[in-house]
């Protein structure tokens, strides 16, 4: 009786002397809530809140490289575009808007420039494509195939100097604009902040933090006390949780009042999943950081471990853009499972039923990595 009061006597005061260390550093308020906030709030816009579509065009008239007389295209600037107002001493410019009550508002700007600096303009991304006039052959576009904005932005382009932009969206009453709630990019950037914010928490706060300390003495300094080593991890998940709770709450409160986004599925899976997924990635942790007391080392695992997830896992894009072959993979890594998940009850509506097996298969995985941890875990 005696011992297990000490226990949790034990406990209490470990958890407080974690909580105060984590809160007692700024740091901590701007890169666990402040920059997730901000990522959602500059991507969302730049990805979400378009009135109208921008296609930058390069034309290219009278080069000794790209030869042609270059009427065609000038009649076709004058006659279609009309002149954009820019600073003195810019390239001549002109614009051309096609409204399109189902597919949106698309807007062309035409910037003159020569050949070499249409190429350097496009490979900072600042150009989608560049014209040219052929000879006896009217216009001639430049634009990288493999670059699906480039090749719709040709399209559409193409058909308006043929005189058909109404065709290039196919025939209107085969179209259907799609209004379903979470198919926006928003919808699918949020669950990934999450994830990420987690993963990154957990494997920087515990790994990285517990590698500091050892390499500063601090930790041996505590095998003289009675406490237990399990105790002390638990307790240090435990913190670590909380503020993953918190800054998960407080991203979702930010994003629900800005893009007005909801979850479609069940709160209690969604609660059960999030939990599942720290107790993962605290798991992970404290493997990573159970013997080496080196922080250059130590930097290295938790980037090793990181790194492939982040970019592999679909955070801000899809990894189904990955090669077939590398799809089986990526789907096993911890992030992929508890991000896949989250997502289907963000905006595929899933419940307990859908989110059960990735739920037990992310706690299963941070218990296993847990007790090995906790079995090699040594103080210096």
């Amino acid at each position: 009786m005696t011992e297990s009061v000490l226990s949790r006597h034990q406990i209490c005061h470990l958890f407080a002397a974690h909580a105060r260390e984590v809160i007692r550093e700024p740091a901590v308020i701007f890169w666990g809530i402040v920059f997730p906030i901000l990522i959602s709030l500059g991507l969302g816009l730049a990805f979400t809140q378009q009135g109208e579509t921008v296609y930058r065009v390069g034309v290219v008239l009278g080069n000794a490289e790209v030869p042609g007389n270059g009427r065609g295209l000038e009649s076709f600037l004058d006659n279609r575009a009309g002149d954009l107002d820019l600073p003195e001493n810019h390239s001549p410019a002109w614009q051309m808007t096609l409204e399109d009550s189902q597919l949106g508002t698309t807007r062309f700007e035409f910037v003159r420039t020569d050949w070499q600096s249409a190429m350097v303009e496009i490979k900072r991304g600042k150009l989608n494509l560049v014209m040219s006039p052929v000879e006896n052959k009217g216009i001639q576009y430049h634009f990288d195939p493999r670059n699906p904005e480039a090749e719709l932005a040709y399209l559409k382009l193409s058909a308006a100097v043929q005189g058909r932009a109404e065709e290039s969206g196919g025939a209107r009453d085969q179209i259907s604009p799609l209004t379903v709630t979470g198919t926006r990019y928003i919808d699918f950037l949020v669950p990934g902040l999450i994830c990420m914010n987690v993963m990154m928490s957990c494997m920087w706060g515990i790994s990285y933090g517990m590698i500091d300390k050892r390499s500063k003495k601090l930790l041996r300094r505590m095998v003289a006390t009675p406490m237990k080593k399990s105790h002390f991890l638990m307790t240090l998940m435990a913190v670590r949780i909380g503020m993953n709770l918190i800054e998960a709450v407080l991203l979702f409160v930010f994003v629900c009042i800005v893009f007005d986004i909801a979850v479609q599925g069940s709160i209690g899976a969604l609660a059960a999943l999030f939990f599942a997924g720290n107790i993962a990635f605290c798991g992970i942790a404290i493997f990573t950081c159970s013997r080496t007391a080196n922080t250059e080392v130590g930097n290295g695992l938790v980037n090793a471990v990181v790194m492939p997830m982040a970019v592999l896992s679909g955070i801000f894009f899809s990894y189904h853009n990955f090669p077939d072959w590398s799809i089986d993979f990526i789907q096993m890594l911890p992030l992929t499972i508890f991000l896949d998940g989250l997502r289907a009850v963000f905006n595929e509506g899933a419940g307990f039923a859908q989110t059960a097996m990735p739920t037990v298969v992310l706690a299963a995985m941070g218990a296993v990595f847990f007790f090995l941890g906790l079995r090699i875990f040594k103080w210096h």
